[in-house]
Order: C-alpha cells, then structure tokens, then sequence
C-alpha cells in the first residue's frame, strides 16, 4: 500500500510534464511561473493540514497539486530562461540549469531532513511516536510553504522591477 501511494507524486509528474510545457506556451512563461509557485505553496500548506484530516486521500491528493505546480514552475522557468540565450550558448546554460535544479533539490532534502528531525524532536524515527513524526512533517511542509511563498515574492520583485524599468523609457 506504501508504495502505491508513493508513485502519487511520480505519476503526476509524468502526467503533468507534457501539458505544463502546452500550458507555457501558450501562456507564456512569465505567467506561468508564479501560477506554479502559488499551486505548489497550495500544495504545501495542504500538506501541512490534509494527511491528519483526511488521512491517505489528503496526502494523495496534496502531492499531487505540488507535483503537478512543480511540472509548471519548471516548464516556465526553463523557458524562461532560456528565451534569451544565444544558440551557441544553449547547451551551456541548460547544463547549468540542471545543475543549479539538482543542487536545489539536493540542499533542500538535507535542509528539509534538518527540519523534520528538529521539530520532531525524535532520536529514531523508525520509534518516534505518530506525534512526534506527525509534527515533524507539518513543519517541515510549512518550512517549504514559506519558502516557495519567498520565491514568489522574489518573483513578483522581479517582475514590478522590470515594469517600472519599461515605463522609465516611455
């Protein structure tokens, strides 16, 4: 039963990769990626709450809305940065674009272990109490909620500076 459920995420990320990069393209990437941030702090915060409530349904269905605004954010930023990068450059800057995703998913497991090991203050988490594993996850998918909301706002940033730079030269 473990492992059916945890083919969720993977599942909706195979299904959820080919339309994310239709839904890019048709409308654009520069709106797509905060409309993946925003899915993926839903899915987060949902995560936080759903598991406890609605048991393996809620963290079925919360997975896959983070993986699914995942598949999104990715589609958008790839194209995004890729948009404008000269032809004999592309190989380079898709290499280090993978490589700054792998190193973020890397730091971000280490840091969110970190977190789930200090809120659930259990020595062995295979004889923790639900409680303690229980309080472990919900802050560790807060902690994440709050940084996807930093990352929109730094988008969002970045976008209002852009603006304000366009009306400058009207």
């Amino acid at each position: 039963m473990v492992g059916l459920v945890m083919t969720a995420g993977p599942l909706a990320a195979a299904l959820a990769g080919a339309p994310a990069g239709r839904i890019v393209d048709r409308f654009e990437a520069r709106r797509m990626i905060p409309a993946g941030l925003v899915g993926m702090a839903v899915g987060l915060a949902a995560l936080c709450i759903a598991p406890a409530r609605f048991g393996v349904a809620g963290y079925v269905a919360a997975i896959v809305v983070v993986t699914a605004s995942y598949a999104l954010f990715q589609a958008a930023n790839t194209t995004a940065v890729m948009a404008n990068v000269p032809a004999d450059q592309r190989g380079v800057v898709s290499g280090l674009v993978s490589l700054s995703r792998n190193l973020g998913l890397i730091t971000g497991a280490s840091a969110m272990g970190a977190v789930f090991a200090l809120a659930s203050a259990a020595e062995d988490v295979a004889t923790a109490p639900a409680a303690a594993v229980t309080a472990g996850m919900q802050a560790t998918f807060a902690v994440a909620a709050a940084l996807v909301l930093a990352a929109l706002a730094i988008a969002r940033a970045r976008r209002s500076a852009r603006v304000t730079a366009a009306w400058r030269w009207l």
